[in-house]
Parts: C-alpha cells; sequence; structure tokens
C-alpha cells in the first residue's frame, strides 16, 4: 500500500491535479499493488510556499509552473527495477495525461518497515502476531 503525496503549484485546476492523481495510481496499479489500494494527497501550493530549485542536478532545461514533486512511501525490500519500473510509468503517464514534461518529475522513494503501517483501529496489520 503505497502512500502518495503529491506537490503542485496552485496553477494546476482540479481537473488536471485529477488527472496527475489517476496517472500515478494506473502506474502504481501497473507494477503490482490492487487498485483499492489508493491513498493520496494532493498539496496546491503557492509560488512563495513550493520552493525548488530549478536545474539541479544539472538540467539543461529549467524546471517550469508545472513541476510536480512526488513523495512515495513504499515498504522496505522493492528492488532498484521495481522502482525503476514504476518510475518510468508515472512519467510516461504524466506525459502523457496532463502533459507534463520528464524534466517536470521529481519522485521521492520513503521505504519504512512493514510494522510502521497501522492501517486502522491501531493495529499493525502486517505484523505477525
Amino acid at each position: 500500500m503505497p502512500l502518495v503525496t503529491i506537490n503542485l503549484s496552485k496553477s494546476w485546476s482540479l481537473e488536471d491535479q485529477k488527472l496527475i492523481a489517476d496517472g500515478i495510481h494506473e502506474a502504481i496499479v501497473g507494477v503490482g499493488f490492487p487498485k483499492a489500494d489508493r491513498f493520496q494527497k494532493i498539496c496546491s501550493l503557492s509560488r512563495d510556499q513550493f520552493i525548488y530549485d530549478e536545474r539541479h542536478p544539472n538540467l539543461t532545461e529549467s524546471r517550469t509552473e508545472k513541476f510536480v514533486l512526488l513523495e512515495i512511501v513504499i515498504s522496505l525490500g522493492r528492488s532498484v527495477e521495481f522502482k525503476k519500473d514504476l518510475l518510468t510509468r508515472i512519467v510516461r503517464n504524466l506525459k502523457k495525461k496532463p502533459g507534463i514534461a520528464p524534466n517536470d518529475v521529481m519522485v521521492l522513494f520513503i521505504e519504512t518497515a512493514r510494522e510502521n503501517w497501522a492501517c486502522a483501529n491501531g493495529i499493525k496489520y502486517y505484523v505477525e502476531t
């Protein structure tokens, strides 16, 4: 169950925000997570609240106002190949709809141990009893 935070500028319409969220979720399902495992937060920020380096790390073209920063929390143990596959699918989907250049997509994978997930009722569902 990935937990996705989508950070973007307030210039995105609600319709485009939904397209972004849907494209990310489609990528997540595409790498094997269940379709029902959808947990996303969209943080729409003013330019004063969304501060980023336009060329890090040595980009030839600057990021634009369409820049999207994704934080994806997943359980430990996913291979580098798995994360590359997910990243490729996300970038492809966001390029298709709503038309975000790959240069404007940044993804941070945050891995946590399975015992750190308590999905409801204060129960850590992934811990063996």
